[in-house]
């Protein structure tokens, strides 16, 4: 089991909170994507489970995207209503941090069970997962097993993929080629250029021309056939494993300075990063949680193959060149 301050936390306000009546219930407003809100993902229980222990009301506040949200969060500035920003993702982090609006959490997080140690002071993790290409083995047996097996191919094998400037999964390959390939980037997208059946907007969009068969390929993550084991008892759809490794993506939130219920905000992330709260997230988010759930963790998430290497990128780096790179591989697949 995970011992850490959040549970602790998560304790606490059960055990502190005392019940108001709904006029005087403090609101938690939260900014998150159409995904996590809608009624089928974890924003429903979340909220239950929350309000629950609080004495408060929740009220999540979808946008069409991660990335909207902290442009809605910028335009409103310190006269959001939102205290706090949920979503967002390491790759995107850093020029969250830059805005000068997120307050430090002030939660011990050393427990948690991710890619890697954890030390950041104002965003908390709350899902990961690792970018993959998802294949059908019906129609695709054996899978290419790198970015260049993959360009080795007829071309007639299309992938489908996202834009780097409206969905996080499209930046995160982005940062994957560019972590895996360095200065070789611009080759591997020329490579793949006469690959990509189109680059949508979002991830949704390029998911269904995938599950209608229109490309071989799509972007996704390496969790995503547990949807379809769990949803649909359907295990032809699997993540290809590259040799170069992957690159993860670790959802964060954030408390902003302008919010005037710290304290009530940081209690909603102890009780997101605690086993209760994040009991949640897998067969809702298609993520895996950031604590050890055990038997609890749905079996439709057991046995999914996973990188044995996990490609990252400073996020000084990321900050300062990550206009540069969406403008090279732009021109690359244009």
């Amino acid at each position: 089991m995970v011992k850490s301050s959040s549970l602790a936390l998560a304790v606490l306000v059960a055990g502190l909170c005392v019940p108001a009546t709904a006029q005087d219930a403090p609101i938690l407003t939260i900014y998150t994507y159409d995904g996590f809100a809608s009624e089928w993902g974890p924003g429903v229980p979340l909220k239950e489970g929350f309000e629950a222990v609080c004495g408060c009301t929740v009220n999540f506040v979808g946008a069409d995207s991660s990335i909207g949200t902290l442009r809605r969060v910028q335009l409103e500035g310190d006269s959001t209503e939102a205290d706090i920003v949920l979503g967002l993702d390491t790759a995107i982090a850093g020029e969250a941090r830059a805005t000068g609006l997120f307050a430090d959490h002030g939660l011990e997080l050393s427990g948690l069970s991710l890619p890697g140690a954890w030390a950041d002071a104002q965003f908390v993790p709350f899902d990961y997962s690792h970018f993959a290409f998802m294949h059908d083995t019906d129609t695709m047996p054996v899978p290419p097993a790198s970015f260049e097996e993959l360009i080795a191919l007829p071309d007639t094998v299309k992938i489908a993929i996202q834009d780097p400037r409206s969905a996080t999964p499209g930046l995160g390959l982005l940062l994957w080629i560019k972590a895996a390939y360095g200065e070789r980037a611009p080759e591997i997208w020329a490579g793949l250029k006469p690959h990509i059946l189109t680059i949508t907007r979002e991830w949704s969009e390029s998911y269904a021309l995938f599950l209608d068969g229109e490309a071989d390929m799509v972007l996704s993550y390496t969790t995503s056939p547990a949807y379809h084991i769990y949803d649909e008892g359907d295990h032809t759809i699997k993540a290809a494993l590259f040799e170069e490794g992957h690159f993860a993506q670790i959802e964060v939130a954030g408390i902003l300075k302008s919010s005037g219920q710290q304290e009530l905000a940081r209690q909603f992330l102890a009780y997101l990063t605690s086993p209760e709260g994040q009991k949640a997230i897998p067969t809702t988010n298609w993520m895996f949680p950031v604590v050890d759930l055990g038997a609890e963790l749905d079996p439709s998430f057991a046995g999914l193959p996973q990188p044995q290497k996990t490609l990252t990128l400073p996020e000084a780096d990321i900050i300062a060149h990550s206009s540069e790179w969406i403008d090279e591989m732009l021109t690359a697949v244009q």
